[in-house]
């Protein structure tokens, strides 16, 4: 799913979402570009591959990444073109039975299994998305010695839609503020919480400087053979 600042509580969610992936792609076939969001990448590659779960996954940029390194992924997004086009590129790269696409309303999902890796990029929405109560039952999912990965827009993307509306609505969540609303108990470890900077190539050509707010929490005892906590640029 995409950012969400200012939301439409009348819009239907799948409807919005089904417009948005089939009227906006690229030549393609795609809207978005099919790789691995960098904090992910950054965040996951010193853990013990296991079972992943991704929320709003979209075209599946992060769970063919994930499966390519190893993990046995379940991806879950509202939308049918969506995890269409993440399908069609699983099994052209041979990951098809790696990743289970899983069409499901998040709103009022909920994981009947425990997962080593709960991941959740982005999940921001300009349609009524009740973001904490996702997160809150992403946590639950999350098996004793896995992690919860959270990545959010820690400023509005510039010239974005949600860049337009910022002054509509609350401020993006820090990391901080992430953890905070997740309600944990003293069982987690929070592993990362920052803002971090990475540059990105827009839709002009130009360069732009874009701010991700990253939190990756450890529930309980860690993972035998994960590695160190990623190090980031100061």
């Amino acid at each position: 799913m995409t950012a969400r600042h200012e939301s439409d509580p009348a819009a239907d969610p799948e409807a919005f979402w089904e417009t948005r992936y089939q009227s906006n792609r690229g030549d393609d076939g795609r809207v978005w570009s099919g790789r691995v969001n960098e904090a992910v990448a950054r965040e996951v590659a010193t853990l013990t591959p296991g079972s992943a779960l991704e929320l709003g996954c979209g075209e599946g940029g992060d769970a063919l990444w994930l499966a390519a390194h190893g993990w046995k992924v379940t991806a879950v997004d509202i939308s049918a073109t969506a995890l269409a086009v993440g399908a069609a590129e699983a099994v052209r790269a041979g990951f098809a039975d790696r990743i289970e696409w899983l069409q499901a309303d998040l709103s009022t999902w909920q994981a009947s299994s425990p997962f080593d890796l709960v991941t959740s990029a982005f999940l921001h929405s300009p349609v009524e998305l009740p973001r904490e109560d996702v997160l809150r039952r992403a946590a639950a999912a999350v098996a004793p010695g896995g992690r919860l990965l959270v990545v959010g827009h820690g400023a509005m993307p510039p010239g974005s839609a949600l860049d337009h509306h910022q002054h509509d609505g609350p401020p993006l969540p820090t990391p901080d503020e992430v953890l905070s609303s997740l309600d944990l108990n003293e069982d987690w470890v929070t592993e990362t919480s920052a803002l971090v900077d990475r540059s990105a190539t827009w839709r002009d050509g130009s360069t732009v400087t874009l701010v991700d707010a990253v939190l990756r929490v450890r529930r309980g005892t860690p993972m035998p053979g994960d590695g160190d906590r990623p190090r980031y640029p100061h």
